[in-house]
């Protein structure tokens, strides 16, 4: 029997949000071949996209690429990445937040003009990209993809015909762009890492002996074997080169807006964002929740796998036992919309399934870490009751999304909101849950045990810290920002 939550919701994409991108990038003294550490750093942000995903390597500044749609493992082998030959990399896993799902769109973007060769890999999603493409190319530029990262490499380009340095060209380039952008950029002879003013996305610096690793997360420099040295500061430029390391700054005094998402899903546990574990983030939030939302039950379960955590400091606040009372399926690669509830439902337990003997006759708490378009919490909730559970109380670790991201997190626009659509009693009368608790938007800073000064909450709050432009704007109620009007409706079409 199909629902009134899965009727009006049958014209919107799948249920979840997408992660953006990751980046990572090495400077090698030689203690690390920097193909295979690029591999083994893009296996651990893998969960930050799926689509696509690319290595460039400088050879004594000569470059070669490679890159393909699909996972890190069908994308590259052992003949692939030994041709890959040099002492420096960049590289990229990719979701399309802006542009098509296609392989041009892959990154690193590699670019070569009157200057030599540029290699950038980006993570983030420009405010004013539309207006700076139309600019250009009223002035004659061709470009190739349709992504944002395209305009970044040409600004970057025409800057650097008016300065000495590709340091001193992506400095100027900075203050032209806007929005958020985590970059690496891989001239022939120096690796740039540098982060917006605001610091929407992180990127962080390890090193191994003289060897300087940079990524999205602290993760993958466990997953080449470097130390965890710091995070790029909001609006800092990092240099890389043969004589050390040198660090730019650009703003005096910059206002940090770090994703709080970041915490709630996209970053691994065992990543520290800005001097934050996400695992004792998750775990806090959990806590709130219990105590903000406590119930009287037998057991709490959490959705794997984000919601394992906050799972674990509910239970840690309010004492009720924590088990496993949902196994994921790891193994199912990307999910696909299906064209009928019954299918939809097949796949959701093809990913998701409950422990019988771990739910039934239980009152349960299910924590899971947020609710999108609504799509999947009730066949969650469903699947728990054909299970035996003889309550299921849900706890959502973020606050309900009331408006769309435009720096980069794939939050669809309003009207595909839930939560702007229903109220908090309709959203649990429609789940078929029994009681259901948000994470209150005041207790967010407590999550992340008020160490951060700033972070970007508009997607919860609609307090944008960066201007967006009217095109931006557009853009996003179009379904994304997107250059190509032909692949952005049919992405629309596809989810």
């Amino acid at each position: 029997m199909v629902n009134s939550l899965d009727k009006s919701l049958d014209k919107f994409p799948k249920e979840g949000l997408h992660e953006e991108c990751g980046v990572f990038g090495i400077y090698s003294d030689g203690s690390l071949d920097p193909a295979y550490s690029c591999y083994n750093g893009l296996l651990a942000l893998q969960h930050r996209g799926q689509e696509s995903c690319g290595i460039a390597v400088s050879d004594c500044g000569v470059m070669d690429y490679h890159k393909d749609m699909g996972l890190v493992t069908e994308v590259f082998n052992n003949d692939i990445l030994n041709s890959l030959s040099g002492q420096m990399a960049v590289s990229h896993v990719r979701y399309s937040t802006a542009g098509g799902s296609v392989l041009e769109n892959a990154q690193p973007l590699v670019m070569r003009y009157v200057k030599g060769t540029l290699a950038v890999a980006h993570n983030g999603n420009l405010t004013n990209a539309v207006e700076i493409r139309k600019e250009l190319e009223k002035r004659g530029a061709i470009f190739q993809t349709t992504i944002d990262s395209e305009v970044i490499c040409y600004v970057i380009a025409r800057e650097r015909l008016k300065c000495h340095s590709i340091e001193d060209a992506v400095k100027n380039a900075m203050k032209k762009i806007e929005g958020a952008y985590s970059l690496l950029v891989m001239s022939p002879r120096k690796i740039i890492a540098a982060r917006d003013p605001h610091g929407f996305r992180p990127l962080c610096m390890g090193k191994l002996n003289e060897t300087v690793v940079f990524a999205s997360e602290s993760a993958a420099l466990d997953a080449c074997g470097a130390d965890f040295v710091r995070d790029v500061e909001p609006g800092e430029i990092i240099v890389v080169n043969e004589n050390g390391i040198k660090s730019i700054k650009t703003v005096e005094n910059p206002k940090k807006s770090l994703c709080i998402f970041e915490y709630i899903y996209f970053a691994r546990t065992d990543s520290i964002i800005d001097s934050v574990s996400v695992y004792e983030a998750r775990k806090q939030a959990g806590r709130i929740l219990a105590r903000e939302f406590p119930v009287e039950a037998d057991l709490v379960i959490g959705v794997p796998e984000s919601g394992i955590d906050a799972a674990i400091g509910y239970s840690e606040k309010s004492g009720i036992p924590y088990e496993k009372g949902i196994v994921k399926n790891n193994y199912i690669g990307r999910t696909f919309i299906k064209p009928s509830q019954t299918e939809r439902m097949k796949s959701v337990r093809i990913k998701l399934n409950p422990l019988i003997n771990s739910v039934k006759g239980k009152r349960v708490v299910m924590i899971d870490d947020s609710i999108v378009r609504g799509t999947t919490v009730d066949r969650i909730v469903t699947m728990l009751r054909e299970a035996g559970a003889k309550e299921v109380h849900m706890r959502i670790s973020s606050p309900p999304f009331m408006w769309p991201c435009y720096y980069g997190t794939d939050i669809p626009s309003r009207e595909e909101l839930i939560a702007c659509n229903h109220t908090v009693d309709e959203i649990c009368k429609l789940s078929g849950a029994d009681s259901l608790g948000y994470l209150p938007a005041k207790f967010l800073g407590e999550m992340i045990f008020n160490k951060n000064k700033g972070y970007c909450d508009a997607c919860f709050t609609g307090k944008y810290p960066a201007a967006i432009t009217k095109q931006t704007f557009k853009g996003k109620e179009r379904g994304g920002m997107n250059f190509d009007k032909k692949i952005s409706l049919k992405e629309k079409k596809n989810g």
